[in-house]
């Protein structure tokens, strides 16, 4: 059986899917494909599949450092324009000009979410439909704001995503060999799944992924102790 060898690094983000599946992280990650505010098993195995043919570069079928040089050969032969196998200054300045205008239609899009995102805020808070906010509107918003602040931070309890991270690539390698097959990827997110779906009915609902994110939150937290004695 072909195995998947990966650093810890790009296991945990080959495993991301799954993650974010535990964490309630459904929009960043565009597992709920169809923007209904569920995730089913067919969209998280869809995410799961995208994932990992992106980073199997290749296309082997395995995940390893074959890959990261078939991505920079790929990188380099897209700014090696005239074939030659050396980038003139020109090259190099086209390639840099097109990094600055992706850069640039990034910030453009974070743009128009920021925009969308007040306006949607602005909404939440004028209470009375007024067109305006009063005094007494931005103090019940900022203090709504604060609250909900304070409980993300408690959510995440600093930097406990990274060791969640490495929980979920310690339950993928269900042998503890520090390589992950395809199908130790594909049980993992399995498993995943029919722990948060609770009711079995094939789909994920906010309230199942908050539960399941204090579980393992938890579970981390249990590991954390075990290693510190």
């Amino acid at each position: 059986m072909k195995k998947t060898t990966l650093s810890l690094t790009a296991a945990a983000l080959a495993l991301t899917g799954t993650a974010a599946l535990a964490h309630g992280h459904m929009g960043k990650m565009k597992i709920d494909a169809d923007g209904d505010g569920l995730v089913t098993r067919t969209e998280m195995t869809a995410h799961a599949d995208q994932m990992f043919a992106r980073m199997d570069a290749n296309s082997d079928g395995v995940i390893n450092a074959e890959d990261r040089a078939a991505r920079r050969q790929a990188h380099f032969a897209k700014a090696d324009t005239n074939g030659d196998g050396e980038l003139s200054q020109a090259e190099m300045q086209a390639m840099h000009a097109e990094r600055m205008e992706k850069r640039d239609q990034r910030r453009a899009q974070r743009g128009e979410r920021r925009e969308e995102r007040m306006a949607e805020r602005f909404e939440r808070l004028d209470t009375d439909n007024s067109g305006g906010l009063s005094q007494a509107e931005m103090k019940a918003g900022h203090e709504a704001r604060g609250e909900r602040r304070g409980g993300e931070r408690k959510a995440r309890g600093g930097k406990r995503g990274h060791r969640g991270g490495m929980h979920m690539l310690r339950l993928a390698d269900a042998n503890g060999d520090k390589t992950i097959t395809r199908a130790e990827f594909d049980a993992a997110i399995a498993d995943q799944f029919a722990k948060t779906d609770t009711d079995g009915d094939g789909q994920v609902t906010t309230a199942e992924m908050q539960a399941r994110h204090k579980a393992m939150r938890q579970a981390v937290r249990g590991e954390r102790k075990a290693g510190g004695q």
